[in-house]
């Protein structure tokens, strides 16, 4: 009788001292592409081969401990809590890992019936067999167990989608086609499952109608609201257009590969075309700011409904003297908690201001709207020159982004189309802290970046618009 552990200690051994050769220096790094490409399809079958014993001896784990009493189960005598952290402390997988050799072993294992004793056949005999053969790994194995987890599939069914689904794994499928790799393999069991329930997908929805949800924490240490819930697919698909929007702003097809030059003024065609500025965001970052665009624009549309008597609006609450000397905090209503005073000023440069006064005693004295919101007539004007977000290398249309007031308007700045230019709410909430820098010359904006995107740290002449560009071209020719 083979000795499980022992064998295997053995592969552990040599293959212990392959590693160690591949990882030296004259390893597989002197081999060529198609040796270091076999490597790693023979290092995937072992892997596959590893995983099957890995599964099995899951399941037997299992399937003892839900035949015995608690204290004698082989958890408790190993003083693991569940069966999780057994599997994590033997093999040391992560967590998640441990989750996935449990949902596999409960698709592919060989249950005994208590009664009888009688070995009864897995839930997918054939996949149980793919796995035998190092055909199909975990990944594989969940990926068809989560198919059909909540599909009302009869038993016939699911033999004959086992029978083409192991095919697959092994390359012997309807379709002649190679073996299927584990995501292949999911969405094929996706198809599969769909065929055969025949509740379609109403039950889902149901499940999913009644799930849906999006809650709002309490603010961190770190100043964030955390966000949880899920969104019903139609919701999220939406939510993700309007993102993809503001991301990929283009209209005139997929971006081009590579990297994007910008033109600048004729005086700096001497030192040819720079590379566009990188994006410091990462992409979870860019879908907030996407999210914050959608979101002011959705509430600027004037479509919502009303609230309290009028559109939705947002209020930010600031001492007048901390928002002129650049120092103290704001407040949001309702909430104790301060926001930084950048908010309030980036809120206070794209909306209207009501000046309150206040009596030492708390009375209302007096109650003034300033006139500070660039009219309709004025954007329209300002998008013609600007034709976007001014900062280069970002690609927010005019649409989407807020009209900054390059004199802020509580140091004298008037409302005008002299003051005005566009810039994208991310660009505009960084505009005091992010490297860029605005101004208008004679009636013209300027722009000056940060040293990694221009050397020479100079003032240069931007826009967007189509329009103007196709003038500096007749002026220049």
């Amino acid at each position: 009788m083979t000795n499980f552990a022992e064998a295997l200690a053995a592969v552990g051994d040599a293959l212990a001292a392959l590693s160690s050769a591949a990882l030296a220096d004259d390893g597989l790094r002197t081999r060529d592409d198609n040796e270091v490409l076999s490597v790693l399809a023979a290092a995937g079958r072992v892997q596959r081969g590893v995983e099957a014993v890995m599964i099995e001896a899951v399941a037997l784990v299992r399937e003892r401990d839900e035949q015995r009493p608690h204290s004698d189960r082989v958890t408790t005598r190993y003083g693991c809590r569940n069966l999780s952290e057994l599997v994590q402390r033997a093999t040391r997988v992560s967590g998640r890992g441990a989750t996935a050799l449990a949902a596999a072993a409960g698709a592919v294992r060989r249950s005994t019936a208590w009664a009888t004793g009688e070995l009864l056949p897995a839930e997918f005999p054939r996949l149980r067999a793919a796995l035998a053969e190092a055909s199909v790994g975990v990944d594989g194995v969940v990926a068809v167990a989560c198919a059909f987890r909540r599909a009302s599939a009869g038993r016939a069914g699911l033999l004959a989608a086992d029978e083409e689904l192991a095919a697959a794994a092994c390359g012997r499928g309807a379709d002649a086609a190679g073996p299927a790799s584990a995501d292949e393999l999911g969405a094929l069991a996706q198809v599969w499952a769909a065929y055969l329930d025949p509740d379609g997908a109403e039950p889902a929805e149901t499940r999913a109608m009644r799930k849906r949800g999006l809650t709002f924490g309490r603010r961190d240490g770190d100043g964030l609201i955390p966000v949880r819930g899920g969104l019903l697919p139609e919701v999220a698909a939406q939510l993700q257009l309007g993102i993809d929007s503001v991301l990929n702003p283009r209209v005139d097809g997929a971006p081009a590969p590579g990297p994007c030059f910008i033109e600048t003024d004729a005086d700096s065609h001497a030192n040819g075309p720079r590379e566009d500025a990188a994006d410091p965001r990462t992409p979870a970052q860019r879908r907030h700011d996407a999210l914050a665009v959608l979101v002011t624009a959705a509430a600027a549309s004037g479509e919502l409904p009303m609230l309290g008597g009028a559109a939705p609006t947002l209020v930010v609450h600031v001492r007048e003297d901390d928002l002129a000397s650049g120092r103290g905090n704001a407040h949001l209503p309702g909430d104790d908690e301060p926001i930084p005073l950048a908010a309030a000023r980036h809120v206070a440069c794209a909306g209207a201001v009501q000046r309150v006064v206040l009596a030492d005693n708390g009375r209302i004295v007096s109650l003034v709207t300033l006139d500070r919101v660039f009219n309709h007539h004025q954007r329209r004007a300002i998008t013609l020159r600007d034709g976007g977000c001014l900062v280069p290398g970002c690609g927010v249309p005019p649409q989407w982004c807020e009209v900054h007031h390059v004199q802020e308007y509580s140091r004298g700045g008037p409302t005008d189309i002299d003051n005005g230019v566009l810039l994208c709410w991310f660009h505009h909430r960084t505009i005091d802290t992010g490297g860029w820098q605005v101004c208008m010359v004679d009636g013209a904006p300027y722009v000056k970046g940060p040293y990694w995107w221009d050397a020479e740290v100079r003032w240069r002449p931007v826009t967007k618009s189509p329009t103007r560009r196709r003038d500096q071209i007749a002026m220049r020719t």
